[in-house]
């Protein structure tokens, strides 16, 4: 049997009496979203051909395109408002005050029905 391997394509090619089979070898590592941003950023940033990333990252220049145009079809996302933290801050602020102004109606209940439960058990002779 006999292997050969092209460097260009990451493929084997073994040839076993009259019989061709290519198997393509994928690429065994995986790369997170800050790594993709990253080469992303090298390419468009820093002016880096992608032909030379591929063959740096050992990936198909396909693949490097196509985290580009990821890159550039959520590029309104970086320039839409975000609410500030003065914003956040106030809203946060008031939810705050209304959760306390139900918490002191919920202990004026509970107030008013623990006289009440006294009361009545005076009335019966139960205290």
């Amino acid at each position: 049997m006999l292997l050969l391997r092209l460097e260009c394509r990451a493929v084997w090619v073994s040839i076993d009496s009259c019989r061709c089979t290519f198997h393509e070898q994928r690429n065994p590592k995986a790369f997170h979203p800050p790594q993709k941003a990253e080469i992303v950023r090298r390419h468009l940033a820093g002016k880096e051909a992608v032909s030379a990333l591929a063959e740096e990252l050992k990936v198909q220049p396909s693949q490097i395109h196509l985290w580009v145009k990821q890159a550039l079809d959520q590029a309104e996302r970086a320039f839409q408002k975000q609410p500030t933290s003065r914003c956040v801050e106030k809203t946060k602020d008031q939810r705050i005050a209304r959760l306390r102004e139900k918490l002191v109606q919920k202990n004026e209940v509970i107030a008013e029905l623990l006289e009440e439960n006294v009361r009545s058990k005076k009335a019966n002779g139960e205290l």
